[in-house]
């Protein structure tokens, strides 16, 4: 079993994997399951993972592709996607609300790390543009929606509770005292507990918020109603953040360690109960074993695997992203 400084030199030597598989030369993360396009989410990530393993180099290169390639001309977000085939390349300015919080950590971790003040001066001018653009009220209570635009109709909000990310909420409200990120953080813990469906009541990939505070939250139809591959980033980020006894981390624990499947699938439908007809990939029982070593409590370890037993960007992502919350937790690694 590693120590979690042992753990750190193990993630950091999972961090050379990544970036060799994943990191282009320019500082683009490729989304090799995606038709190699890249998004804001994953230069965030890689943004963290490199702070978080002491890649100064690789730190600058993958923000300076961020800044000139989909940083928007009128504020500090982020557009969402770039397609490298496509004539135009960033074809919707729309920002993805995870993908900024995910490069404000990432550009905070740095200013911890390396005393760089313009970093923590862009966080905050992220952090501010959040909050100016994204933040919107349901019965009184802050909430985030998941991009500027395009979540807001006559039925209510489109959210995604996977935006909801408690530890870039923690370090937005120690850089920015006095902002509502402390609150935002307690009504996105609420909102996570009522947002639960099916028979382990786990968080959906998105939720809809009606408009009156008093109506049940449903799932909207635009979308499959499951426990898929954006939700599984709920009980990781509470995880994460110390919340071991939240009933939307619990029920993904009982999801993955229900007897009736050795491996757990990768989804399964909040309404008919299927589950999908392959495993869950690594990167997603990485967070399944970082969870049950969080609620099983300190000295227990997270099995977490090579980021080269995954086949694609998004499940290596996983893996890596666990490394770093083991570090940042002292979680140790079997």
């Amino acid at each position: 079993m590693l120590t979690a400084f042992g753990a750190q030199a193990a993630a950091a030597d999972q961090w050379s994997l990544f970036r060799r598989r994943f990191v282009a030369p320019e500082g683009r993360l490729v989304d090799t399951g995606n038709n190699g396009v890249s998004h804001s989410e994953g230069q965030g990530w890689g943004l963290m993972f490199s702070a978080a393993f002491d890649d100064r180099a690789s730190f600058d290169r993958i923000l300076s592709w961020t800044q000139r390639v989909l940083k928007r001309r009128t504020d500090h977000l982020h557009a969402w996607r770039f397609r490298p085939a496509a004539p135009v390349a960033v074809d919707d300015p729309n920002n993805a609300t995870d993908g900024d919080l995910y490069i404000a950590q990432g550009l905070l971790m740095a200013h911890a790390r390396w005393q760089h003040a313009p970093y923590r001066d862009l966080a905050i001018a992220i952090g501010r543009d959040l909050l100016r653009l994204t933040l919107r009220r349901w019965d009184g209570r802050p909430l985030l929606l998941p991009g500027a635009a395009g979540f807001e109709s006559a039925a209510g909000m489109v959210l995604n509770p996977s935006y909801i990310v408690l530890p870039a909420y923690a370090a937005l409200a120690q850089a920015m005292p006095g902002e509502t990120w402390p609150l935002l953080a307690e009504e996105g813990l609420a909102l996570l507990r009522r947002a639960r469906f099916g028979a382990w009541g786990l968080s959906p990939d998105w939720v809809l918020v009606p408009p009156r505070g008093g109506t049940e939250l449903r799932m909207p139809a635009t979308w499959p109603p499951r426990f898929s591959f954006d939700a599984v980033r709920v009980p990781l980020t509470l995880a994460w953040a110390g919340e071991v006894t939240h009933p939307a981390l619990l029920g993904a624990h009982a999801f993955w360690t229900d007897p009736r499947w050795a491996v757990p699938p990768a989804w399964v439908d909040l309404v008919t109960g299927q589950t999908a007809e392959y495993a869950a990939p690594p990167g997603m029982r990485a967070i399944a074993s970082f969870v049950a070593a969080r609620i099983a409590g300190r000295g227990n370890a997270a099995t977490i695997p090579s980021v080269n037993e995954s086949h694609d960007y998004y499940s290596a992502s996983l893996t890596l992203l666990t490394h770093v919350g083991c570090v940042a937790t002292g979680t140790p690694i079997a």
